[in-house]
């Protein structure tokens, strides 16, 4: 019996060569006047069909039976529902504008263009695919011809004027249009190809990337390059090609501002947006692409700073994926993303990470063996992990990624790797991450470089306080979907976890769009050791007069919260949300406060008067030192994906929340909070940890300075937001700074400048030290003795990067 194929290539309407195990292999393109030189564009073509359609997967073997299948199922219902007619090519997608711009209604048309190549797409992928149904169907092919013509005759061709968004006509248009002509090249005239690739050229001339700026940086500028390098192999083009592999070059080196990666893992699109999660994304994809298409070839990236991208899987991905998700905390709008108007799944978290695991293993397919064996070992333990969406059940990752993932999960060479976990400060886009054994968080703020929360295109219209201190998290085993299960369509937008806010009822999209709206303030960042760390954040709320200072302490089980100087005249109340968790459409956690029990109904609500803890089983609890006053709800929340992206479902969905919250009152004055986290621990390990007043100890939680000492842990951390004294330690001006003492008698003291504007800073631990061991450069002087006494020169050019100093103790 004959092994099932294996998809590597497009069918052929000039018929099929099979060989020993059924393995289909394309037949040798056709001698013609554009095949010329073909030792160097046919196999181009065919890298970059294999790269399209996936390689190394049987189509009569799960998960790509029924793919392929979903496939020819999907290509039907766009062949039959096809109508060329001026104006569109699907009755659904009218994308002829009848006042052209490049306002919001005319980015609608420019996308329905857009999605129509799309769809052609599509039913090439069915055409050339085996086990769809429709596999050489001559009817089929006829389709593709016939609705490529109309589109170019009707609408992109180097005649038209663009209007709407500009990413329609410059990227994904012609992406798609691109890919069709290498699925379909053997059934394209000559005249056909020069028409589609001279609508190219006029949308996308060479002067797209002859300026790294505007729309032609970062991730845009890596698709920008994938259609000049296709558009290359396609028009037998060795200028074009040459164009793209040397227009990459801005992309790979380090930035200091604007869109690209940073040295601190940082990755920003938009100018002020962090982006690693999407466009990031997007970026990583298609440059393992393009280091796959152009390797072997006279047009090899050979560029150095190709390393950094190696470098940046872990260093700017990893910390941002969890159990197989990428966080939302990176994903800009794409948040907003979760049902389409026709009731189509879009995206999650888990849906936009495991792309990023496909892209992962392709690109380590040009990195060092090393790399790729690491690589695929975290990729292994990723996809393992995750239990809520299992990436091998996901429809929507395409067919490549799925089987490059399905090779690694059948590779048994390969042993997964365990979550990472460690602490990473991302200064350069105001986002940390703090991972534990047993679970993981992260935390979104905002700066003068970094944007409240981008808006645009009718998208993520309600997330102006995501920025705000939105504290994210998750367990290894629980509460995976907690932001994937309809949360941002149905939670209160004033009440994210973590957050101060104001009640201020803000409008959609209020800051405007694209990352335009971004607080003046400085202080935002922190230090870490890479395991511990204090971060801070001076807030200033979105179109309000709301300040505050938000400080957070993360450690080995807790993260430590604390506010202060809390203060508005909005004329509205003031909140901080210690949490609002997703339960679901059931709802059915116990919630238990200081070991009583409270009601699972909904509604529900109660004043927890004088609190000393909280939990909610399934997910973890939360300490108030101190007590606190804290205002506690149960509530079943409807919402709709359209109420936050114009492109949404209007379908109702409701969810029920557990929200706890600090009720500041209506224009506070230096108001206050202070909270524990615990995720993931049991009632009875949060009811001690509140009986334990031992443990911690709150040193300062003013508008001057936050800080608390954790003995047990010999830990220490202090947010100076102006110089003063905290516990035994002293600084003349702004800083953050962490204190580790060990058990081997020596300390590790960790010191930022997160407003990045410090030329000198004068640190005294009260505490005697009788040697200082190591000292970055931008420690100029060191005093021990009964006390340490360090002397920093400038700190405004280090980015707010932690400068770290190890000292044996006296």
């Amino acid at each position: 019996m004959l092994e099932s194929p294996v998809m590597t290539t497009c069918w052929s309407r000039r018929g099929f060569l099979t060989v020993g195990t059924g393995t289909a292999v394309a037949l040798s393109l056709p001698a013609s006047s554009r095949a010329t030189a073909v030792d160097e564009f046919a196999p181009l073509r065919a890298k970059w069909r294999t790269l399209i359609l996936g390689e190394g997967f049987s189509p009569t073997a799960e998960p790509f039976r029924s793919r392929l299948a979903q496939l020819g199922t999907t290509a039907r219902r766009f062949q039959s529902t096809m109508a060329p007619a001026s104006g569109s090519l699907w009755p659904d997608l009218v994308y002829a504008d009848p006042d052209p711009d490049t306002d919001q209604e005319s980015a609608g048309y420019s996308a329905n263009m857009n999605t129509s190549y799309n769809r052609l797409n599509t039913l090439a992928q069915a055409y050339c695919q085996q086990g769809t149904g429709l596999t050489g169907d001559t009817g089929l092919r006829d389709t593709i011809l016939t609705g490529l013509d109309h589109l170019h005759d009707d609408v992109y061709n180097d005649a038209q004027t663009f209007y709407g968004n500009w990413y329609n006509w410059q990227i994904g248009a012609p992406q798609s249009l691109l890919d069709i002509c290498v699925l379909m090249y053997e059934e394209l005239s000559a005249a056909q190809l020069t028409g589609y690739l001279t609508a190219v050229d006029h949308f996308v001339p060479d002067s797209a990337v002859a300026d790294y700026s505007g729309n032609s940086t970062g991730a845009n500028r890596v698709d920008l390059c994938r259609v000049l390098a296709v558009r290359g192999a396609v028009g037998v083009n060795a200028a074009k090609i040459a164009l793209a592999r040397d227009a990459l070059s801005p992309v790979l080196p380090y930035v200091t501002s604007g869109d690209g990666l940073y040295t601190d893992g940082s990755f920003i699109q938009h100018t002020t947006v962090p982006y690693t999660g999407t466009y990031g994304a997007v970026l990583l994809r298609g440059l393992g692409m393009l280091f796959a298409l152009l390797t072997a070839s006279s047009w090899e990236i050979t560029d150095a700073n190709r390393q950094i991208v190696f470098d940046a899987v872990e260093h700017a991905w990893a910390p941002f994926l969890y159990n197989g998700l990428v966080m939302d905390c990176v994903s800009g709008r794409a948040i907003s993303r979760g049902l389409s108007a026709t009731g189509t799944i879009q995206q999650d978290d888990h849906l936009r990470g495991h792309p990023v695991l496909a892209a992962i293993v392709l690109l380590g397919q040009g990195a060092s063996a090393t790399e790729n064996a690491r690589w695929r070992a975290l990729v292994k333990g990723w996809l393992q992990r995750d239990y809520y969406s299992p990436p091998m059940d996901d429809r929507l990752i395409s067919l490549p990624g799925l089987a490059l993932l399905k090779a690694v999960l059948d590779d048994t060479s390969v042993t997964a790797i365990a979550e990472p976990t460690g602490h990473r400060l991302f200064t350069s886009m105001a986002r940390a991450t703090h991972r534990r054994p047993g679970w993981a968080a992260s935390l979104s703020m905002a700066d003068r470089r970094i944007t409240y929360y981008e808006t645009g295109a009718g998208e993520n219209l309600h997330g102006w306080h995501t920025g705000a201190g939105m504290l994210y998290w998750w367990g290894d085993t629980f509460a995976n979907g907690q932001y994937s299960d309809a949360f941002w369509p149905t939670v209160d937008p004033y009440r994210l976890p973590g957050i101060t806010a104001s009640r201020k009822v803000l409008a959609d999209a209020a800051g405007g769009d694209w990352g335009a709206s971004v607080p003046d303030v400085d202080w935002v960042g922190g230090a870490t050791d890479g395991q511990r760390a204090a971060i801070g954040q001076q807030l200033k709320g979105l179109q309000s007069t709301l300040t505050a200072k938000k400080a957070w302490f993360c450690l080995d089980d807790a993260v430590v919260c604390l506010g202060a100087g809390i203060s508005c005249s909005d004329g509205t109340a003031v909140e901080s949300t210690v949490e609002n968790r997703n339960l679901g459409p059931t709802g059915d956690a116990p919630f238990t406060v200081d070991g009583t029990a409270k009601p699972a109904i909904y509604p529900w609500s109660e004043t927890l008067t004088g609190a000393g803890w909280a939990h909610i089983g399934g997910h973890g609890g939360y300490v108030f030192p101190g007590g606190a006053s804290v205002q506690a709800l149960r509530d079943a929340r409807d919402g709709t994906w359209s109420s936050i992206n114009k492109g949404g479902s209007t379908a109702v969905v409701n969810r029920k929340y557990l929200t706890m919250y600090i009720d500041h009152g209506t224009d506070p004055v230096n108001a206050v909070y202070a909270y524990v986290l615990l995720p993931g621990a049991s009632a009875a390990q949060t009811a001690a940890r509140a009986a334990d007043t031992t443990w911690l100890t709150v040193l300062a939680n003013t508008d001057g300075q936050q800080g608390i000492s954790v003995p047990t842990l010999g830990f220490t951390g202090v947010n100076f937001w102006s110089g003063g004294t905290t516990g035994a330690l002293v600084a003349n001006g702004p800083c953050c700074v962490t204190i580790t003492e060990r058990n081997d008698g020596t300390a590790v003291i960790c010191v930022s400048d997160p407003t990045r504007l410090q030329t000198s800073l004068t640190l005294t631990w009260n505490r005697p030290v009788s040697a200082v061991t190591s000292q970055p450069p931008t420690v100029t002087s060191a005093t021990t003795g009964s006390s340490l006494q360090l002397a920093f020169g400038d700190l405004s050019t280090t980015a707010g990067v932690t400068q770290k100093i190890t000292v044996t103790l006296g």
